[in-house]
């Protein structure tokens, strides 16, 4: 019974999917979805990049979180429409949900919306939302051992950050087994190291995603 109820939440999910790309694909518009755990740095590495990216593309954004409102708050100051979601005690978001927070955004006037995902590197990996792609953004601090132990986000991802790069003269962190793990789990990945407070990689992480976003909307 309970493989069956599994089995009917993601069925209701992934139909749910199919309505968010259907909307995605009618509006011309790219959506990526954030993943990582808690205090790895999504907020901060959003607040590093809406500046610059919004000069490029109109952004809107869902913000994704337990409870409080508070990281949405942080990003109110780039003027751009923001829906925060808190879920409550659920660990990840999921196609209803976003299905819900579109309805709250001027999808006429966007080209790319981020969503930032609940910290979490089980459940919101396990999740379809519709979405292009998933960014996984694994920390220093978080240990060198991530994705042989939450394997299934880094090869689904997209791009991978590792953020908090100032930090590698302070933890113990094995960079020759981080990279060797993700050649194992998804060759292909690309991966770039940043640091939100040195700046390092940022502009990196702006191409990457500059180009993303190019390359899957419609030409018109």
């Amino acid at each position: 019974m309970i493989i069956e109820l599994n089995q009917n939440i993601m069925d209701s999910n992934n139909s749910r999917a199919d309505e968010v790309r259907k909307i995605l694909a009618e509006y011309n518009l790219v959506m990526i979805n954030i993943i990582s755990s808690p205090g790895s740095g999504k907020t901060s590495l959003l607040e590093k990049t809406l500046g610059k990216l919004g000069k490029i593309f109109s952004l809107g954004i869902i913000e994704g979180d337990v409870n409080t409102t508070r990281d949405a708050r942080r990003l109110e100051s780039f003027g751009l429409p923001i829906t925060a979601v808190n879920t409550r005690g659920a660990c990840h978001l999921n196609s209803t949900i976003i299905l819900k927070a579109l309805d709250e955004l001027p999808l006429d006037n966007l080209d790319c919306i981020i969503i930032e995902n609940v910290g979490n590197l089980v459940c919101p990996s396990e999740f379809d939302l519709g979405e292009h792609a998933k960014i996984a953004i694994s920390s220093v601090p978080e240990g060198d051992d991530k994705p042989q132990k939450y394997p299934l986000l880094f090869r689904e991802a997209k791009c991978l950050i590792l953020n908090k790069i100032d930090l590698l003269p302070y933890v113990p962190f094995n960079r020759k087994v981080f990279y060797r793990d993700i050649e194992n789990l998804n060759p292909k990945l690309p991966l770039i190291e940043t640091s939100c407070t040195t700046g390092d990689g940022v502009d990196a992480w702006i191409k990457w995603i500059t180009d993303f976003i190019t390359t899957n909307r419609k030409t018109v």
